[in-house]
């Protein structure tokens, strides 16, 4: 497997119309810190994300970031490594990280994600 990337690594469903558009909405907010983050479609990639210890199908319900460092960060540790390092994005990370609101904040999350891959018949 080869050495962890320099700037973070962000797998994401390339196959998803929002997500598309998630991703060149972080871009625009993040200006030129957005070229600290390597996109990965996930489609096509399930041998390479084993590799890296993710297993493809949660990698279809869940972001997944790694950084620099070579740690591998799913659902909300996820988003909030990405957008903490964003100045526009960086209260949305804290109120994420809040204790109290994570589960509620997860739940949102994984239902919003099944709701797509049900609407994409991909579910």
């Amino acid at each position: 497997m080869e050495k962890p990337a320099e700037r973070i690594q962000v797998f994401y469903d390339g196959a998803c119309p929002r997500c598309r558009r998630d991703r060149r909405r972080y871009q625009a907010l993040a200006g030129r810190r957005a070229e600290k983050v390597q996109w990965l479609d996930i489609s096509g990639r399930d041998q390479e994300l084993r590799e890296l210890g993710i297993d493809p199908q949660r990698a279809l319900h869940e972001l997944h970031v790694r950084t620099a460092d070579g740690r591998v960060l799913a659902e909300l540790d996820a988003y909030i490594e990405l957008m903490r390092d964003v100045p526009l994005l960086k209260p949305l990370a804290r109120l994420l990280a809040q204790p109290r609101l994570r589960p509620y904040l997860a739940r949102a999350y994984h239902r919003s994600v099944e709701r797509r891959l049900r609407r994409s018949g991909r579910l």
